[in-house]
């Protein structure tokens, strides 16, 4: 779908299921993210069965990041598709293993020129826990300039914690 020098953003496969399994229900994850329960093979295989791959059927896109040997080193996720306002969130997971490479900063420039040239999305945005230094140097260096602080909107279960809203336009 996708290409640039190090990475390639395809379509998620059945072939997949077993990525997505061990990703969804990491629990390491939940704290940044958005999902807090464990996901069943079954579901994620519906879910990837049922998948239109259309952004307006769907309002979302998931996307499995390859390295230049093809090798899946994580996922991408274009999620609250908003087609009147132009506008989606992003994430991104690469795996331990490859993190550290520049394959997530790739992912994103790949995303953004999809939203951009396919999509026709005015603004990408992400919600990034405010202690999370990594994802937030990620996509300060990605473009996502503008900010806004978001007190008290993370709950792990025990406390709030802040956020930060990062927006690119396009």
């Amino acid at each position: 779908m996708t290409t640039n020098a190090t990475v390639h953003l395809r379509a998620i496969e059945p072939e997949d299921l077993d990525l997505l399994y061990k990703t969804e229900n990491d629990e390491g994850l939940w704290q940044i993210g958005t999902t807090n329960v464990p996901y069943s093979r079954y579901t994620l295989h519906d879910f990837i069965a049922n998948s239109q791959d259309d952004i307006y059927a769907d309002r979302q896109v998931r996307l499995i990041i390859e390295n230049s040997q093809r090798q899946v080193v994580g996922m991408a996720d274009i999620t609250q598709f908003d087609p009147r306002h132009l506008r989606a969130e992003v994430g991104i997971v690469v795996m331990a293993a490859q993190r550290r490479q520049g394959y997530a900063t790739e992912a994103l420039h790949a995303l953004a020129e999809y939203s951009q040239h396919i999509l026709h999305l005015h603004q990408l945005y992400a919600v990034v826990a405010a202690d999370n230094t990594a994802a937030l140097e990620l996509f300060r260096k990605s473009h996502f300039d503008r900010e806004q602080p978001l007190r008290e909107w993370l709950f792990d279960g025990k406390d709030f914690s802040d956020a930060v809203l990062l927006q690119r336009f396009l």
